[in-house]
């Protein structure tokens, strides 16, 4: 039997809680409008957490709306700019698993379907709550024998629900635990991309921090080999908040530090130094997971290239502290999502766009004879498909990405990681 996965709408499909922002929009000319965007969203906050009934503040909410049918045009375009980052990368599997995913919400389908149906999402697949509404368009309602109105809605909805098969529940709030409490559900993954609820995250069986995770730990398709959530970016010293945002915002796991602490070194993956750091060559020795250091000035005499190269650790520098309080940050990100190491500071140079339907494979080694010739053979042995491959080199190493079809067997990535003078490989996406 098919597995089933139930989704919830406000910040998880999305980034933000639908509701609240509707009410920045009906009520953008209100006197009184901040009080009542405060208490909007500290009814959605008590709720999501345990401590108001949903049927409570779903109420509320809607009364202090003053919405109508123009005011959720507006929202439905803001909404489908506000789909989290970690789902609109992984709508392949939406397509895929059309029948059997799922949302399932409190909120509205005026605003949701419009949203998921770009995802290949189902129309009779949207449980969520609908407006009523007067002769002039205007909200005056809801549907209120609609379980999702009520509370513990999604209980009563699914026991409504022949589903045949294990189910999945991705939620933030408290109605989405309720699921998992229930006992209906086989496991709940509390969703914290946007927004992580503490009393919620405890209760769940898994934490995820982006869909990806929800994925990996599921082993399902995704749109990237390895949850980027687990990658642990180690930023020290001085960095500006804009290079900071920017590697939150695309989903690595961000610890802030003083100096490198010796605790970090061996796990790290991404490492930004801020001018004047510097990492001594035993710390790099140490540092077996680490792809890509970032130096916001010249690194020159600060870390040894030859080191990192030996290791296959790509560097990003300027002569100075850049400008573009993101341009570093910028680069590691782009070699990490994509392989690119343009104008880089100890490899050599090679930028690629990504190529759709494939899978993206990164291998660095020694530069030696014959390395192209082993992969090769190892691609063809498993009747790999090759859709573009590219190598650059300098007097130390190789470089070589290669674009393969979507198929290949597990067996193919342990004899590409084994060639003799591998230094480092890994599948991108």
């Amino acid at each position: 039997m098919k597995p089933f996965f139930i989704i919830d709408f406000d910040s998880t499909f999305t980034q933000v809680e639908a509701l609240d922002e509707l009410a920045r929009i009906s009520l953008k000319n209100h006197p009184d409008r901040e009080a009542i965007y405060q208490e909007i969203e500290n009814l959605t906050n008590l709720s999501m957490e345990g401590k108001l009934s949903f049927t409570e503040s779903l109420a509320a909410r809607v009364k202090l709306l003053n919405a109508n049918k123009g005011h959720l045009d507006l929202l439905i375009k803001h909404l489908k700019k506000k789909v989290s980052s970690s789902f609109q990368r992984n709508k392949a599997f939406f397509k895929k698993h059309a029948d059997e995913v799922l949302i399932v919400s409190g909120g509205f389908k005026e605003f949701i379907t419009p949203v998921v149906s770009a995802y290949h999402i189902k129309k009779h697949n949207i449980y969520a709550n609908t407006f009523i509404f007067d002769v002039d368009g205007n909200i005056i309602g809801y549907d209120t024998e609609n379980p999702l109105s009520q509370e513990n809605g999604k209980v009563k909805l699914l026991k409504q629900m022949p589903l045949m098969g294990d189910i999945y529940g991705i939620g933030d709030g408290h109605s989405d635990f309720q699921l998992k409490e229930s006992g209906m559900i086989k496991k709940f993954f509390a969703y914290t991309e946007n927004i992580e609820r503490k009393t919620v995250a405890e209760k769940a069986d898994h934490v995820a921090p982006s869909f990806d995770e929800f994925l990996y730990v599921s082993n399902l398709p995704q749109a990237i080999s390895y949850p980027k959530n687990r990658i642990l970016c180690l930023l020290v010293g001085d960095i500006p908040q804009e290079s900071i945002d920017f590697l939150k915002k695309d989903g690595f796991s961000i610890r802030h530090k003083t100096s490198l602490e010796e605790k970090y070194v061996k796990d790290i993956g991404m490492l930004l130094l801020g001018e004047g750091e510097t990492v001594c060559n035993e710390q790099l020795s140490k540092a077996v997971k680490l792809k890509t250091i970032g130096y916001l000035g010249s690194a020159k005499d600060k870390i040894d290239f030859s080191i990192c190269t030996e290791m296959g650790m790509v560097v990003f520098d300027s002569l100075k502290n850049p400008s573009n309080k993101t341009l570093i940050a910028k680069r590691m990100a782009d070699f990490i999502n994509t392989g690119t190491t343009f104008r880089s500071s100890n490899f050599p140079n090679l930028q690629l766009p990504k190529i759709a339907e494939s899978h993206r494979l990164v291998h660095i080694h020694k530069n030696v004879p014959g390395i192209m010739s082993k992969i090769t053979k190892v691609l063809a042995k498993h009747n790999i498909n090759i859709v573009g491959q590219f190598l650059m080199t300098n007097p130390q190493i190789g470089y070589v990405i290669t674009d393969i079809d979507t198929t290949y067997a597990k067996g193919l990535l342990k004899e590409l990681r084994k060639i003799e003078n591998t230094i480092k490989f890994r599948v991108l996406y």
